[in-house]
C-alpha cells in the first residue's frame, strides 16, 4: 500500500466507509487508510466508542472523520450509512463488521444465528450493491470484504459462522471479475485467528493470533492486485498445510482445531454468541 495519500485519493477518492470501526480489524483498517490522508466514515453500533476512535484518528492523522452509529442487523442500519456518505467523494468500502458463534449449531440460539446472516451477509451485500454502483458509475473505487481461513471448508463447532464467510469469499471472487471492467477493485481478506475481541465474544479460546494491524496492512496492500489475500503468518502457514488435503480432510482437521478452541465449553451449555460493538 502506498503511503502517498494523493495516490490513494486519485485512485479511489477522498473518503472511505469502514464498518465495524470501533475496534479490531475495522479500527486497524481505518487507521491504515487515515495514514494515507483518506477521510473516514466510521460505523459501528456504539456511538461512544466511535467518538473515541474518531477523536484519536483525527488527532493523530489530521483527517476528517464522521461517525455513524448503525446496527447492521437491520435494513435501517444500512440506510443510515448510505445516507451519511451520499454527498461525500466516497471511493472505498471496507466491510469489517461481523460476529461469530461457536458450539454445536443445534444448541445455539436461532435468533442469534439468523442475526449473524443479517450482519455477516445481508448487510455486506446491500452495502456492496450500493457502493459498487456508485464506484462503477464514477469509474473507480475499492471494496474490501472480510472472509476467513474458515471459509474454504466446513468447520464443525463453527459451522454456521464458517458458512457466512464462505458466502463472502464466493461473493467477493465473482464481484471482483464483474467490477474490474468498471475500474473497481474488490478483494477478499481471509485471515486466520486475529487478536481482537472476536474470540471472547464467540466463546473461543484462541492461541496464536495475528495482529489486526498486520491484517489491515497486508489486506490494503493487496487491493487491486489479487482476489484473495491471507494476511498474517499463521493464515499462510495453515493454508499451506490444508491446501493439499481433500475437502473432507480439511473438515476433519478443522474439527480437531475447533475442538481444542472450544474445549472449555460445558457440553451441556448452549454455544455462545454475542454481537460486536
Amino acid at each position: 500500500m502506498s503511503t502517498n495519500g494523493d495516490d490513494w485519493k486519485i485512485r479511489y477518492g477522498d473518503w472511505a466507509v469502514v464498518t465495524g470501526a470501533s475496534d479490531g480489524i475495522g479500527r486497524a483498517m481505518a487507521e491504515r487508510l487515515a495514514a494515507t490522508g483518506v477521510s473516514l466514515v466510521l460505523t459501528a453500533r456504539r456511538l461512544d466508542r466511535l467518538d473515541a476512535v474518531a477523536s484519536e484518528i483525527t488527532t493523530r492523522y489530521g483527517v476528517d472523520c464522521r461517525v455513524v452509529a448503525a446496527d447492521l442487523g437491520g435494513a435501517a442500519g444500512v440506510d443510515t450509512i448510505v445516507e451519511a456518505a451520499t454527498t461525500l467523494d466516497t471511493g472505498i468500502l471496507v466491510a469489517a463488521a461481523g460476529f461469530g458463534t461457536s458450539g454445536e449449531f443445534i444448541g445455539n440460539d436461532i435468533a442469534a444465528e439468523l442475526n449473524m446472516i443479517d450482519v455477516n451477509c445481508r448487510a455486506v451485500v446491500a452495502l456492496a450493491h450500493h457502493f459498487g454502483r456508485r464506484f462503477a458509475a464514477r469509474g473507480r473505487g475499492g471494496i474490501v470484504l472480510m472472509s476467513s481461513l474458515l471459509a474454504f471448508q466446513g468447520v464443525p463447532r463453527a459451522a454456521h459462522y464458517a458458512a457466512t464467510k464462505a458466502f463472502i469469499q464466493t461473493f467477493a471472487e465473482g464481484l471482483r471479475v464483474e467490477l474490474r471492467h468498471h475500474g473497481v477493485d474488490v478483494i477478499a481478506s481471509a485471515p486466520g485467528p486475529v487478536s481482537t475481541g472476536f474470540g471472547a465474544r464467540a466463546d473461543m479460546q484462541l492461541g496464536r493470533a495475528a495482529d489486526p494491524v498486520v491484517v489491515a496492512r497486508e489486506t490494503l496492500a493487496a487491493l487491486g492486485k489479487t482476489s484473495t489475500v491471507r494476511p498474517g503468518v499463521l493464515a499462510k502457514v495453515l493454508e499451506a498445510a490444508l491446501a493439499p488435503l481433500p475437502r473432507s480432510g480439511r473438515v476433519r482437521i478443522m474439527q480437531t482445531i475447533m475442538a481444542g478452541i472450544t474445549q472449555h465449553q460445558n457440553e451441556n451449555k448452549k454455544g455462545h454468541a454475542t454481537r460486536p460493538a
